[in-house]
């Protein structure tokens, strides 16, 4: 999401930054391009306009045009205006309440029911016991679909079958979680391809039964200019506390969550970034607005290194490799960690200038390579794994035949394995650290 916008707007940025100093005219001039980026990306034209002209008035300021590096100081304004547009970071509003209803509503096809799974497991995390209430008794197969991430994620799922009154189910999910103890309720509403007039009356029906603490509007990231309606609509009709925006790891350009934002007033709580029912990220406006302008995005990537990777097995691997015992098969695992935080292209998103490198690498080849590197490891027999230099001719044509590759490919992994093995060793010696020292000093 929003990479076309973020590629615009750090081409505008470039323009200005190569500039000693700025006129009106050239602040004018970037900000036409500001504008069309804008509307490119789907935001909408109110909103556009509105950001565009704060923009302006302080761009064309003394802050800017006294500044000794005026393009960095417009740059500064973009991203300040930015995050005060995407608003506050997300935080779920539980109160002290057991147990706290959080109410998902929303257009179907925006994924709610998979967000339903993704809110719970996300918030078992942190201590809550969640109940899963399934209350779209109109799509085929949605109290199934629920029944079954229930199961997956090991988190009870409250329903009444697909004849039941919804807001019965929803006042008796609530009754439930509070005879088993449950801290969380979680309402699965239905949802029309549509907005309609029986939609909304059954979800204030529902709002006034069960008195949710959180009604969340759940939205398609790539809902484009119709995301303002569909807010609208839904915070006249139930005044929602929070916005969950899905898919933003699909192609969606991104308007959609400025202009939701922007209408409503309601802060997003959520970023769902994949399929995965872990893939679930709490929405941090400077984080994103980082993003957008290329700036990278180190805390989320320290926070899913932190959640997806094994802290313990990172420890002792990188213990091994410095006492130069690191094997093929450290090796395996750890790249398989690595790849669970998942595509490289995101990885890269969020390192400071590595977005502008990503756009020079073929990351659909380089995820080629370590699926290539995966199949050649794996390919191997323990006893290959621990002791490389037994590979010869023979076992080295098995491996290839076995990953699918050629003996060349085994040769140059195993070449590659060989020399990080030999850096490691210059580094554990004497002069190896000094040089490392040296190395460092330089950054």
């Amino acid at each position: 999401m929003f990479e076309s916008l973020g590629s615009r707007l750090q081409s505008v940025f470039d323009t200005l930054q190569r500039r000693g100093k700025l006129t009106e005219a050239d602040v004018d001039k970037a900000m036409r391009e500001v504008r069309l980026a804008l509307l490119e990306a789907d935001v909408n034209f109110k909103v556009v306009k509105s950001f565009v002209n704060r923009v302006r008035e302080r761009a064309v300021g003394h802050e800017v045009m006294r500044s000794l590096s005026p393009g960095q100081q417009v740059v500064k304004i973009v991203h300040d205006e930015l995050i005060n547009t995407l608003g506050e970071p997300g935080r779920l509003n539980l109160g002290l309440q057991s147990p706290a209803v959080i109410m998902l509503v929303g257009l179907q096809g925006a994924g709610k029911t998979t967000m339903a799974g993704k809110l719970a497991l996300y918030l078992r995390k942190q201590g809550r016991r969640p109940l899963l209430v399934g209350a779209d008794v109109y799509r085929p197969a949605a109290i199934d679909q629920l029944q079954t991430l229930g199961r997956q994620l090991d988190i009870p799922v409250y329903d009444e079958g697909p004849d039941a009154d919804p807001v019965k189910v929803c006042h008796n999910g609530v009754k439930q979680a509070q005879k088993t103890g449950m801290t969380t309720v979680i309402l699965d509403t239905a949802g029309r391809l549509n907005i309609d007039e029986m939609m909304m009356d059954e979800i204030k029906s529902i709002k006034a039964k069960v008195e949710p603490i959180e009604t969340l509007l759940v939205a398609d990231a790539m809902t484009g200019q119709e995301a303002v309606r569909v807010a609208t609509d839904f915070n006249n009709a139930v005044n929602i506390t929070g916005l969950i925006m899905t898919k933003v790891d699909g192609d969606a350009r991104g308007g959609a969550a400025i202009s939701m934002r922007e209408v409503t007033g309601v802060p997003i709580k959520f970023l769902g970034t994949g399929e995965k029912l872990s893939e679930i990220e709490m929405f941090h406006p400077d984080r994103l607005a980082n993003r957008i302008l290329g700036m990278g995005d180190v805390m989320t990537l320290i926070e899913k290194a932190q959640t997806e990777m094994d802290q313990e097995e990172a420890q002792k691997a990188g213990q091994r490799l410095l006492k130069g015992e690191f094997t093929l098969d450290d090796f395996l695992k750890q790249m398989q960690q690595v790849r669970k935080l998942g595509p490289i292209g995101q990885l890269l998103e969020m390192i400071p200038g590595m977005n502008k490198m990503a756009k020079d690498v073929d990351l659909s080849g380089a995820e080629k390579d370590l699926k290539r590197i995966e199949a050649i490891i794996q390919s191997m027999t323990p006893h290959e794994r621990q002791n490389p230099k037994i590979l010869k001719a023979s076992r080295k044509r098995r491996v290839a035949a076995g990953s699918g590759t050629s003996v060349q490919e085994v040769n140059a992994l195993l070449k590659q394995f060989q020399e990080m093995q030999k850096m490691m060793k210059q580094l554990r010696g004497g002069r190896g650290m000094g040089n490392l020292g040296n190395l460092m000093g330089r950054f």
